[in-house]
């Protein structure tokens, strides 16, 4: 009667086991399934201020976010199952903590992005939206000694927050 209660308890648990498909990522990206390639289209930089390596290298840091944390394929000169295009439309530097004597403390530098993403699999999951993010230095250096720093840090920021937009699906 024991060996009867043990195999059908290991079958229960087989049924059960080959039944729940779980999918695991360690990068907390989910695909849907007959997703296979990315494309990142040009990012035109339409600030008032303009950064002239910005939508390059915004472009290129994008595109290597997705290399690396995901399977996906690269597509360029036409559009991927997922793709991305938009603009910069914010890179503005601002005075903070203003001190005695109207002098200012610290300089936040600011930048926007505005992101059109589609989803050919999953259309619902398409969004059309600004991400910014802000960096703030000592105002006692000028923005060309600290801007690549800053940059390195704003768009790190705003590239995982598009990701998370786009693939993390929570």
């Amino acid at each position: 009667m024991n060996l009867i209660k043990v195999l059908f308890l290991g079958f229960c648990l087989t049924v059960v086991v080959s039944a729940c498909r779980v999918s695991y990522s360690f990068t907390g990206g989910t695909l849907s399934e007959g997703v296979e390639t990315f494309s990142v289209q040009y990012f035109p930089n339409r600030a008032p201020l303009v950064n002239p390596n910005l939508s390059d290298r915004f472009v290129e840091e994008l595109k290597e976010k997705f290399r690396s944390q995901t399977s996906l394929n690269e597509v360029v000169d036409t559009e991927g199952h997922l793709n991305f295009d938009g603009e910069i439309t914010g890179y503005r530097t601002q005075a903070l903590d203003i001190k005695a004597g109207e002098i200012a403390a610290t300089n936040r530098l600011t930048v926007t992005i505005k992101v059109r993403f589609t989803n050919e699999i999953e259309s619902e999951n398409d969004f059309d939206k600004s991400f910014s993010a802000f960096g703030d230095y000592d105002s006692a250096k000028q923005l060309t000694e600290v801007e690549d720093a800053l940059l390195e840090d704003i768009l790190e920021q705003i590239i995982d927050d598009i990701y998370n937009e786009s693939v993390v699906n929570w």
